[in-house]
């Protein structure tokens, strides 16, 4: 039998790095697409990018193993990425890649699904501790001389709610369930592994009125965008504290900002912002009760690597003529305008 023959492409490719963790993890990842032959630019401010930005990197790039980049329907539509084949997301979240524009230019779209949840989940959880036993604000009085205890709250026994009951989210209520906690959950799709683990599912304002700790682990959508606004905030104990590790737009910042000024909630925690880099005059930076930390839940050095790798090896798939793992839009393989072939399946 004759093996399959090995697909190569006729030039090597382009590829624009913009995720920022390949300069620290990425070494395999970038021996792998250096073995395929590809040609790396990295980019010289990493993502995330405004289409701004990344849109005149894009000139003449093949493909690009993307941070959270906003690739808007009229950048990939651009003359600049005319020759743009494949966005490799580093991490899982897709909500900055317009996929319909994608799949009508014929371009692959891939992401790295479950790769970040351990990492991600111990980072929530590490927040949610440091601020009940108010960690941060010791740690700079100590660096300021001053010697002193903090009066902070129980973990173990407290509720905790969970808004998003996916991967994450019962990553996040695994490590709950050692504390002791009560778990509750809120999500749109009813998840029997969510269940398994001892999460109730409750209504938004159930879970609202009686979380202890309010942890954020959904997916940003139209529906999603400022779920926790006024109201919502409104609703929470005032003993409670707010941990957002998903995505900075799930939560209406000017509202929790009047919510930490006026005490509606003891505190909160943020990883995500409506805007990243969060900008150095923000309102937010100078906040009471709040612990900011600059999107850095998954910044693990294995699951950089790992990552890192599987980010990369979707472009030197596509290269050699196989369908990558996790593609979001797998009907551009039917597409008249797919810009690549597939020699397998």
């Amino acid at each position: 039998m004759v093996p399959p023959r090995r697909y190569t492409a006729a030039v090597s490719w382009k590829v624009l790095i913009t995720a920022s963790a390949i300069g620290e993890t990425g070494q395999q990842a970038l021996e792998r697409l250096r073995q395929a032959g590809c040609e790396i630019s990295l980019a010289r401010k990493f993502g995330p990018l405004s289409a701004g930005e990344v849109q005149p990197l894009l000139a003449g790039m093949d493909a690009v193993l993307a941070s959270l980049d906003q690739y808007s329907a009229a950048v990939l539509g651009s003359p600049e990425a005319g020759r743009l084949k494949i966005i490799s997301r580093w991490g899982a979240g897709f909500d900055a890649i317009d996929l319909a524009a994608a799949t009508e230019r014929g371009i692959v779209v891939t992401s790295t699904p479950g790769m970040l949840d351990e990492a991600v989940a111990d980072y929530a959880f590490a927040l949610l501790l440091a601020l009940a036993r108010r960690v941060p604000e010791e740690h700079a009085a100590m660096r300021g001389g001053a010697w002193r205890v903090a009066w902070g709250d129980d973990v173990s026994g407290k509720t905790l709610g969970i808004l998003g009951c996916g991967r994450i989210g019962r990553a996040v209520a695994r490590r709950a369930a050692g504390f002791a906690m009560r778990r509750l959950g809120f999500d749109c799709v009813p998840t029997p592994e969510a269940e398994a683990l001892g999460i109730r599912r409750v209504s938004l304002d159930e879970l609202l009125a009686e979380s202890d700790f309010l942890s954020l682990h959904a997916a940003l959508t139209p529906q999603s965008r400022g779920l926790i606004g006024d109201p919502e905030l409104r609703k929470m104990k005032p003993t409670a504290r707010l941990i957002n590790t998903a995505r900075g737009a799930l939560v209406d910042e000017a509202a929790l900002l009047r919510a930490l000024q006026e005490g509606w909630i003891a505190g909160a925690a943020l990883d995500v912002y409506a805007t990243e880099p969060l900008p150095a005059d923000h309102p937010l930076r100078a906040a009471p009760n709040l612990l900011l930390s600059p999107h850095q839940a998954s910044f693990t050095r294995e699951t950089g690597a790992r990552v890192s790798l599987a980010a990369a090896q979707a472009i030197v798939d596509l290269i050699e003529g196989r369908r990558p793992a996790h593609v979001l839009n797998g009907e551009v393989f039917q597409s008249p305008h797919l810009r690549v072939p597939l020699a397998y399946g």
